[in-house]
């Protein structure tokens, strides 16, 4: 079962990013003492994938500089509106919306944590 973390400095910053990007809901875990842990829970989350947050150990990568770690993607409705959400709510460009042909639209920010998230709206398929 794939499983994903989310590292930030500020945990309740990233908590409110999210919930608002993906409509996320957070539950807290005990993991002792010093480590707030969040599970993530919401749209995609079956068993077949599993999420948390959790506080950074160490510094964020400066904004702009090279990917550091893994690209969590994840499907939206609307990509451009997803991104322009993103954008207006502490996220910063990694890059713009775009279309894939075959694939679909996909956009990536930075979350104001040193994570990229991107986004992405499938192709419609056709029929």
């Amino acid at each position: 079962m794939p499983h994903f973390e989310i590292h930030a400095a500020d945990v309740k910053a990233a908590q409110a990013f999210y919930s608002g990007l993906f409509g996320w809901n957070f539950n807290a875990m005990d993991m002792g003492p010093g480590i707030e842990y969040l599970l993530i829970e919401g749209n995609g989350f079956d068993g077949n994938l599993t999420g948390g947050m959790m506080s950074r150990m160490g510094d964020a990568p400066k904004a702009g500089s090279p990917v550091r770690g893994g690209t969590l993607t994840f499907e939206v409705d609307d990509c451009d509106e997803r991104y322009s959400w993103a954008l207006a709510n502490g996220g910063a460009e990694a890059l713009p919306p775009m279309d894939y042909p075959g694939i679909g639209r996909a956009a990536y920010v930075e979350d104001g944590q040193g994570n990229i998230v991107g986004m992405i709206t499938p192709a419609p398929e056709d029929n």
